[in-house]
């Protein structure tokens, strides 16, 4: 990603407006988990391997890490000790079996917490880097963007009648301009990608096909949410069987 293509991501990327979208988009998701039950919550996600319960638990797990970036954003200091993958994984199994409501409850507690410190984060340290867990890092800004993508898919994930076609169309904008600058930079055997619908398209720059379809089509195939066979490809040449693991780290990040 070129500076001038970060400098117009981040302007997409408006921490206000990215603040009423995850507040918008944390709202669809409990209103969608209102009639989750016991059983429900016990059956298989559209993750392979993962019950609705591990999603949720997920979800609100990332919250919490979330949380604690914007602490150390906001102080400058680590606000306690950090949870690492493992401790994450075990999190997970610990609270993936447990009662619907229980589920939720911890879901919306840790949204409410994410979205009030977000908002209380001064204007003055939306640009601290914070560190991803895997490594790389980014403005605490950021962590609405990635708060934002996580309720967007994990809706999806969650098999509850919710797909890609109810995204909204800022998020899936948004989504693909990230997803092709990161892809670009990759050597992925792709020409250019076309949402027609949204009548934008971004040169990929390999030698491959041309991918165009609906946006939201286009963004569930990047995310292994979708299949190929939703979009056309045009130029003679295959498209990828594989793509890079989504999401990816922005390019070239901020260091």
């Amino acid at each position: 990603m070129s500076e001038l293509e970060r400098s117009e991501l981040e302007r997409a990327l408006d921490p206000d407006g990215l603040l009423a979208e995850v507040r918008a988009s944390a709202a669809r998701l409990c209103a969608d988990l209102a009639p989750l039950t016991d059983r429900q919550a016990r059956e298989p996600s559209l993750l392979p391997g993962w019950s609705r319960g591990h999603l949720l638990t997920h979800l609100a797990r990332s919250a919490d890490a979330y949380r604690w970036m914007l602490a150390l954003a906001r102080t400058g200091r680590a606000p306690g000790p950090r949870a690492d993958a493992a401790e994450l994984d075990r999190q997970l199994r610990a609270g993936a079996g447990r009662a619907a409501g229980a589920l939720v409850a911890d879901l919306r507690d840790s949204l409410d917490g994410l979205l009030r410190d977000a908002a209380e984060l001064p204007a003055g340290r939306r640009d601290v880097l914070v560190p991803a867990l895997a490594g790389w890092r980014h403005p605490a800004w950021y962590l609405l963007w990635r708060a934002w993508r996580e309720l967007e898919v994990h809706a999806v994930d969650l098999g509850l009648g919710r797909g890609p076609a109810d995204w909204p169309a800022a998020f899936v904008r948004a989504a693909l301009a990230e997803t092709a600058a990161a892809l670009a930079v990759r050597a992925v055997p792709l020409a250019r990608v076309e949402a027609e619908d949204l009548g934008l398209g971004w040169a990929i720059g390999g030698t491959g096909p041309v991918v165009s379809g609906p946006g939201h089509a286009l963004l569930a195939w990047f995310a292994g949410r979708g299949p190929l066979a939703a979009l056309r490809v045009d130029g003679g040449l295959p498209a990828p069987a594989v793509l890079p693991a989504w999401p990816l780290p922005p390019v070239p990040g901020w260091g």
